[in-house]
């Protein structure tokens, strides 16, 4: 955790990231040295969804594709996939919504078209249709000024430490020999989803994994453990006091988020951070759990809280109480791309998850890649906006149709 407490760069960076927030067009300009009226034209002309199907790249399933259009030619992109499941969640229907919400709307003004400050979105949680509309705004706003999303948010860092994130592997030997080979790859810490939320739900099995990978990893290396919220209470005391007496650095969402008394009782009661906010769906319900003290770092899903926007609302809002944020990265490259130009704006971020095996996150009509470096570090994307170069010519192949 970082101490509480704001340095002067801190507070700096604070402010021009929430400038940005504020008024994304004007930061933009301004980070290239001329006026909102001097931006290309970017009234948005179209909105499209490329339904995709893997299997024509040799991969397989299905995806879709987000697609917002301005007069000048410019396409912000962003995936409409699914996510953890909440009341108001769901991406069918994105493109009814977006067409008579953006169509001759500027995307200068992103705050009016993606802002869920309205008392019936805050009730019942993040609208998701405007957190895919968000993210392919600011990936338009960094086109047209050519420059990566970080940059217009206010650049604090360039890279970031990787941690290597697993998948739900059903046996120990599969987590021990995961974390040997993650060592080799520059890797300086590695997060366990542990077996615990597959069918069998052995909390006991976790803890066992735990020690075992304690040991193959050796006692310097970094460990977070992640069991997905899948515990009870007293299931989730029993592994947090393991966890410890092993110096794991995070353990992250024990028990479900809702249970915020629960919470608050395991943070009082352990040493080891308690990470939560992946389960939590607007950034205005993160204040309780602070003012509760039930979370010692603050998570979050940029789908679930209004994009790039509403996470850098979380940002600040855990920098100002002196709280480590460590943004979820797990999934593909759009969900890498996301969070990570959030942490480099981002004084209070540690760690870039990194989805392992190195790969996985790949998508064939995607050219740019994520992997961690041999210093162990993720480094930031040089292409503008969200930073991932489309293969067009491959998208065209994957494309079943396109929705318009």
């Amino acid at each position: 955790m970082l101490k509480r407490g704001m340095s002067r760069r801190g507070f700096l960076a604070a402010s021009g990231a929430s400038a940005a927030i504020a008024n994304p067009g004007l930061a933009a300009a301004q980070a290239v040295g001329v006026t909102p009226a001097d931006l290309p034209d970017l009234t948005i002309s179209e909105v499209r969804v490329y339904q995709l199907d893997l299997s024509r790249a040799g991969g397989s399933g299905h995806e879709r594709l987000a697609g917002i259009v301005t007069k000048s030619g410019i396409e912000g992109n962003y995936t409409l996939g699914e996510r953890y499941w909440h009341p108001n969640w769901s991406n069918l229907g994105w493109l009814e919504y977006a067409k008579p919400a953006l169509t001759g709307k500027s995307v200068l003004d992103l705050p009016a078209l993606t802002s869920q400050w309205k008392p019936e979105l805050r009730r019942l949680g993040q609208l998701s249709y405007a957190s895919a509309i968000d993210n392919c705004l600011w990936d338009v706003l960094g086109k047209a000024v050519n420059l990566p999303v970080y940059r217009i948010l206010g650049a604090y860092r360039d890279k970031v430490k990787g941690y290597a994130s697993s998948q739900h592997h059903a046996g120990i030997e599969d987590f021990v020999n995961e974390v040997r080979q993650v060592k080799t790859q520059g890797f300086s810490a590695y997060k366990i989803h542990p077996p615990s939320p597959n069918d069998g739900h052995d909390y006991e099995l976790d803890i066992e994994v735990a020690k075992a990978v304690r040991k193959a990893a050796g006692d310097e290396f970094t460990l977070l453990f992640d069991p997905v919220g899948v515990y009870t209470r007293a299931e989730a005391f029993r592994v947090g006091r393991v966890l410890q007496e092993l110096n794991y650095i995070c353990y992250e969402d024990p028990i479900p988020t809702s249970d915020i008394d629960g919470l608050a009782q395991l943070n009082q009661a352990l040493d080891i951070p308690i990470h939560i906010g992946e389960f939590i769906f607007s950034p205005y319900n993160y204040a309780e759990y602070i003012r509760r003290g039930a979370m010692d770092v603050v998570r979050f899903i940029v789908d679930n809280v209004g994009g790039i926007s509403g996470g850098m609302k979380v940002a600040r809002l855990a920098e100002l109480f002196g709280m480590e944020c460590a943004p979820h990265n797990w999934g593909n490259g759009f969900d890498h791309a996301v969070h990570f130009h959030c942490e480099l704006a981002m004084p209070n971020n540690i760690w870039f998850e990194m989805t392992v095996p190195q790969g996985s996150s790949d998508r064939p009509y995607v050219k740019t890649r994520f992997r961690v470096a041999s210093d162990g570090y993720v480094h930031a994307l040089p292409g503008p906006g969200l930073g991932l170069e489309l293969d067009r010519g491959v998208l065209e192949r994957l494309t079943v149709k396109i929705e318009r």
